[in-house]
């Protein structure tokens, strides 16, 4: 089979790999949709995302989708011919993360695409079936794919509390930032406000419902007013997390989902006298029937996000879209079979 293997820093290279074969509980997935994901671009431009370090040959891709090409021994819940959308992260199901449901902190999980462990920018992939889920007619491929980033946002979306009537502010309108908007919806939040220095995407959060804003309207929510209820950080930079702490209002929840800086400086003890809560999350978990039943009701219109599709041989074009998110571009999503 062919696959975008990321050979070193800043190269990636189309190879023949041999094609896997479906384990004991496992399927094999004839891929057909791959979103380009932040930390995809990160391992590509600059080989590591913190302890996360690229030291061989890997596939990159993590948001996938396709059809089950062929089963393994013991699987019974999916066939050959079902769409599928992949979750990427497997835990080991045994430790006390996993034992008390939190399986995103798994300290062995394998994550495709996270090193050491194989991606999906490929034709073929084996997964376990428990953690493929069968896409209905509703759900295309491509949408498919993009339940995983969709799951950081319904994730952040809980992890802050949002609910009927909650305010709540999204600060950097990449991928995330958008599906962040789209989680708080769905939820049922009264208001959705949504910052990003970059203008496209502030109108593209406005096109998904959100009351698009500049930083110094997002700054003055608090002072103007009683302040928001959650303020979901995803950018990873510093003056947005200080943004969201003057926009909360007392008792407020501080959801941070973008990974700039190892360090970052809060205003310690205004947060403690409005008693303003920190909730920083890890990727999702038990998050995929939400977002495949939000994508499928059409509360959730993922195909918006996708502005480039490309080939496989296209892929390192996709990167340099993605990396430098100029002219438009939000969501590259590659087709392994093109």
């Amino acid at each position: 089979m062919r696959a975008a293997v990321l050979v070193r820093r800043g190269e990636l290279r189309i190879e023949e790999r041999p094609t896997p074969s479906p384990g004991p509980g496992q399927v094999l997935v004839r891929v057909s949709a791959v979103g380009i994901c932040g930390s995809d671009v990160h391992y590509w431009h600059r080989g590591a995302i913190g302890p996360f370090v690229v030291r061989a040959p890997l596939i990159l891709g993590h948001e996938c989708a396709g059809q089950v090409a062929a089963v393994g021994p013991g699987v019974t819940g999916l066939a050959p011919g079902d769409r599928v959308a992949l979750e990427p992260g497997v835990p080991c199901g045994h430790c006390a993360a996993c034992r008390c449901g939190r399986y995103n902190l798994c300290p062995e999980v394998r994550f495709l695409a996270t090193p050491p462990v194989d991606g999906a920018l490929a034709e073929y992939v084996a997964h376990p079936a428990a953690f493929c889920f069968r896409l209905p007619p509703e759900v295309s491929d491509e949408v498919g794919a993009l339940l995983e980033p969709l799951s950081v946002g319904v994730h952040a979306a809980r992890r802050g509390g949002c609910g009927l009537g909650s305010r709540v502010l999204v600060t950097g309108l990449g991928p995330i930032g958008l599906v962040a908007v789209l989680a708080a919806r769905a939820c049922g939040a009264a208001a959705v406000y949504a910052t990003d220095p970059v203008a496209f995407r502030r109108a593209a959060a406005g096109a998904l419902g959100a009351e698009a804003l500049a930083a110094e309207e997002a700054a003055a929510l608090r002072p103007a007013g009683d302040g928001v209820d959650v303020a979901i950080e995803c950018s990873g930079a510093a003056p947005a997390l200080a943004l969201c702490c003057a926009a909360l209002r007392p008792g407020g929840v501080l959801v941070v989902v973008g990974m700039g800086a190892e360090t970052a400086t809060l205003p310690l003890i205004e947060l403690q006298t409005r008693e303003v809560e920190v909730r920083p999350i890890f990727r999702y978990a038990h998050t995929y029937p939400a977002a495949l039943a939000l994508a499928a009701s059409g509360r959730a219109p993922l195909e918006r996000l996708i502005t480039h599709r490309l080939p496989l041989e296209r892929v390192e074009e996709g990167f340099e879209l993605s990396r430098v998110a100029a002219g438009g571009t939000i969501k590259v999503m590659i087709d392994p079979r093109a």
